[in-house]
């Protein structure tokens, strides 16, 4: 059946459930006649692994969490009474590089200060282990390009943590633009909140590597990009930090706008570490607006078409990404979020800060690294 017609006929019928089932078993895992769960080290334990990665390893059917690595020490026995972590299984950054030996750990997943991800990258790489890091992959394209070679050396599989591809609400959005079910498109997209306690890594370049570009901006930009389904030819930037007194002493932005031409339309993205939360993707259509918001939270997601609410239950994201990685591994395929996603982000976000400190000056961006699959539908 021709795709644009059985998709509208969904819609008119039954609100889109019927589909996002569809969507959420293709980003679910499918079992594998393999049964073995592959261990998963998680490295650092700060909010992300504590409140989402470490819960949703309860989960998940094809991994488990086999090992820590932590830099406190008071940690240890909390998460080994908790999650059941062998003596053994605990490392810090110092013996971090023993897991060499560790036959319990299949994959490592780097949840650092976007600063460490490549060092911890390259020396899981030597340990043999895959690698699942968090985003932004590093920060600079110069090491994203070191991560890739150092996995490919070693023969192991590597891969970011961009959850909201396992997610089937963003799923659906974008397999509505990417085949213009609604006409041709233009997008919105936006990610920001407000952060100013000096205490934090993120307010730390030399930890971050910038502002809520680097955080929360790269959201959007993936939106965007999901969204259409294709590279961007040309953008422009602006630095539009409202307390400069406060950002630009550590040199970093507080907000920030940009805005990409793509073969099909344009998107203009905004973030900000300045104002109360905003949280979406907008995509103004020939037949009225198509709405994620929110759109990059962990749950709570609540989408709209021009023919009504979409109806898409949450899922466990994170269980559902850590999964699909295990399988990649099990069954000897590829990543659909490799690191090769993670270089082409952290080029567009070199050249938005490039633009950005050039007084908005247009760039051409006929080098983007091209070497993916875009879509993740087709017509």
């Amino acid at each position: 059946m021709n795709r644009r017609p059985f998709i509208k006929k969904l819609l008119a019928t039954s609100g889109a459930t019927l589909l996002a089932s569809n969507i959420s078993m293709l980003y679910s895992c499918v079992a594998s006649e393999n049964n073995k769960k592959l261990g998963i080290a998680l490295v650092g334990l700060g909010y992300y692994s504590k409140n989402q990665l470490a819960p949703s390893l309860l989960e998940t059917k094809h991994c488990y969490l086999s090992a820590i690595v932590t830099g406190t020490k008071e940690k240890e026995a909390v998460w080994a009474e908790k999650y059941n972590i062998k003596k053994e299984n605990i490392y810090n950054y110092q013996n971090f590089d023993d897991i060499i030996n560790n036959d319990d750990i299949d994959i490592v997943y780097i949840v650092l200060p976007n600063s460490m991800h490549a060092e911890y990258t390259l020396r899981a790489a030597k340990a043999g282990k895959h690698v699942i890091c968090e985003k932004p992959m590093a920060t600079s394209a110069a090491d994203c390009r070191k991560m890739i070679a150092a996995c490919n050396a070693a023969n192991v599989i590597l891969s970011i943590g961009y959850r909201l591809h396992f997610d089937p609400l963003n799923g659906y959005m974008m397999e509505l633009g990417q085949n213009k079910i609604f006409g041709d498109l233009n997008i919105e997209s936006g990610f920001g909140f407000s952060l100013k306690d000096p205490s934090k890594w993120r307010l730390q370049k030399s930890l971050s590597g910038g502002g809520p570009l680097m955080d929360l901006g790269i959201y959007a930009l993936q939106a965007a990009i999901y969204m259409f389904g294709e590279l961007p030819l040309s953008l422009w930037a602006k630095d539009t930090t409202i307390d400069k007194d406060f950002f630009h002493e550590k040199d970093i932005e507080g907000s920030l706008e940009w805005e990409m031409t793509f073969p099909s339309g344009k998107a203009l993205c905004k973030t900000t570490y300045e104002e109360g939360l905003y949280n979406y993707i907008i995509a103004n259509t020939q037949k009225g607006e198509l709405k994620l918001a929110p759109s990059f939270l962990y749950d709570g997601l609540k989408g709209q078409t021009p023919e009504g609410k979409i109806n898409i239950k949450d899922v466990n994201q994170q269980a559902l990404q850590m999964d699909a990685f295990a399988l990649n591994i099990i069954d000897d395929t590829k990543s659909s979020v490799p690191g090769e996603m993670g270089l082409r982000d952290l080029y567009l976000i070199e050249k938005i800060y490039e633009s950005a400190s050039n007084n908005s000056k247009p760039m051409e961006l006929d080098d983007i690294p091209n070497i993916l699959d875009l879509r993740k539908t087709k017509k």
